[in-house]
């Protein structure tokens, strides 16, 4: 009897914080990995052996998400280790806050590099490439609606993924592949907890209902629900957030 071949996912940022909770999170679903890593590739590799070790398959992949010639490379390695690209999965992000007035425009350049051309980049990528059935998940966030002082650079970056997320769903019409975003609320990864006292974290983690901030590993369900039973949400973006708004 021949052994179904595995779905694949190429998880971008998979070697820390949300990235790495869903490559965790779809490994544990039997997808074949993809962990991409942008400056890490150590910790990049650890993820791929923790999976191996669980018995399942990865490889590490690196490169900027903002160059085309990095990011064939890296779907190349993925279609050449496990035949395809079933669902891509697009965490890779920069975050630096700070007033409208006062922000560096070097700091507004490079978030803009990173959050709109990378996410361009790699969604040009994965229309191209995968396979019937799949699935396209690309990264927003909740300060889009609870518009947060000194979060609006990141927002116009993050609102940009929004609008191009939702126009790709509609133009693979025909390819039965999803596009979707999911738009994390406070989350304990180092890119959130980064440059907050104590105080600011505490109010954060009771501005919701649920009264905690998000793990990566709730972020990682929304994910694993959009790569795979989500056959019926498509144009979307999905705030995962315990409530906040």
């Amino acid at each position: 009897m021949t052994t179904p071949r595995p779905r694949v996912a190429l998880v971008t940022g998979g070697s820390g914080g949300i990235g790495r909770a869903a490559a965790e999170r779809l490994a544990r679903d039997g997808f074949a990995l993809g962990v991409h890593y942008s400056g890490n590739r150590d910790r990049a590799e650890a993820v791929v052996r923790e999976v191996v070790a669980a018995g399942g398959q990865a490889i590490a992949v690196g490169g900027d998400v903002a160059d085309d010639g990095a990011m064939t490379a890296a779907f190349d390695a993925v279609e050449e280790a496990f035949g395809g690209v079933d669902v891509v999965v697009h965490t890779a992000a920069v975050m630096v806050l700070g007033p409208i007035a006062e922000l560096d425009l070097d700091d507004l350049d490079r978030m803009h590099r990173t959050n709109i051309r990378g996410t361009f980049v790699v969604s040009r990528q994965a229309a191209r490439r995968v396979r019937r059935g799949g699935a396209i998940i690309n990264f927003s966030t909740t300060v889009t609606r609870t518009r947060f002082p000194a979060y609006g650079a990141y927002v116009a970056s993050k609102a940009a993924v929004e609008g191009m997320t939702l126009i790709l769903a509609r133009e693979l019409r025909g390819k039965d592949i999803t596009v979707n975003a999911v738009a994390p609320g406070p989350t304990a990864t180092p890119m959130f907890l980064d440059g907050k006292d104590e105080a600011t974290v505490d109010a954060l983690a009771k501005a919701a209902p649920l009264e905690r901030l998000a793990e990566p590993a709730d972020i990682a369900e929304t994910v694993a629900f959009l790569a795979g039973p989500a056959r019926w949400v498509n144009g979307q973006v999905l705030f995962t957030n315990g409530g906040l708004a």
